[in-house]
C-alpha cells in the first residue's frame, strides 16, 4: 500500500504534502532524505488518525502532477497497512467492532486491539477477522526497491565535481 505525495522546492528545502491526508506534510533541508521524512510523517499521521478513532482515507491510485511539482510514492509499513485494510473493510460492511467480534468469534476489545496501530495480532486472529469480513488474508514477499531521493522537477541543486585543486560545487538547474 502506498500513498502519493506532491513535492516541490522552496529555498533550500524540499517539501512533501499528501493530498489524501489533510494536513500531512513535511520538508527536508538540502542534503536530507525527503523520502524518509515523508514516510515518517505519513506513518505518524495515519497512526494518530486511527488512534483518534477515525478512518483514514484510502490512497489515490493516481495523482495529477502540477507544474513545478514532483510525485513521491511512500509505502505504508506492513503492520499498519493490515490495520488500515481491516478498518476499511469493516467500515465498508457497515459493522461496528462489536458486530465484527461476534462474527469472528473474538471479543470486541480484541477487534479494537487489532485495529490499534501499536498492536501485533497473530496471523490466526487476523485470518478469523478477515474471514468474518468476507475476505481472505494474503501475504506476499516482494523485493525491496530503493528509490533515489525525490526532487521537484525544477529544483536547483548543487553538483559536486573533483578538480586538481580540490572539490568545486556548481549550482545547476535540474
Amino acid at each position: 500500500m502506498r500513498y502519493l505525495a506532491r513535492t516541490w522546492t522552496e529555498g533550500d528545502a524540499t517539501l512533501a504534502e499528501f493530498p489524501d491526508c489533510p494536513g500531512c506534510q513535511t520538508f527536508a533541508d538540502e542534503g536530507e532524505d525527503l523520502a524518509a521524512d515523508a514516510a515518517e510523517a505519513l506513518q505518524g499521521w495515519l497512526e494518530a488518525t486511527m488512534a483518534g478513532g477515525d478512518v483514514p482515507p484510502r490512497p489515490s491510485a493516481r495523482l495529477s502532477p502540477r507544474r513545478g511539482k514532483g510525485i513521491l510514492p511512500v509505502d505504508v509499513p506492513t503492520r499498519l497497512a493490515v490495520k488500515l485494510s481491516l478498518r476499511w473493510a469493516r467500515q465498508a460492511r457497515g459493522l461496528t467492532q462489536a458486530q465484527l467480534a461476534a462474527l469472528a468469534g473474538v471479543s470486541q476489545p480484541n477487534v479494537a486491539q487489532i485495529e490499534n496501530p501499536d498492536s501485533n495480532p497473530t496471523l490466526a486472529t487476523l485470518e478469523k477477522v478477515a474471514a468474518a469480513l468476507g475476505c481472505r488474508l494474503e501475504i506476499a514477499l516482494a523485493p525491496i526497491t530503493i528509490r533515489a531521493p525525490a526532487r521537484a522537477p525544477a529544483a536547483r541543486r548543487a553538483r559536486t565535481r573533483r578538480t586538481r585543486r580540490g572539490t568545486a560545487r556548481t549550482a545547476v538547474a535540474g
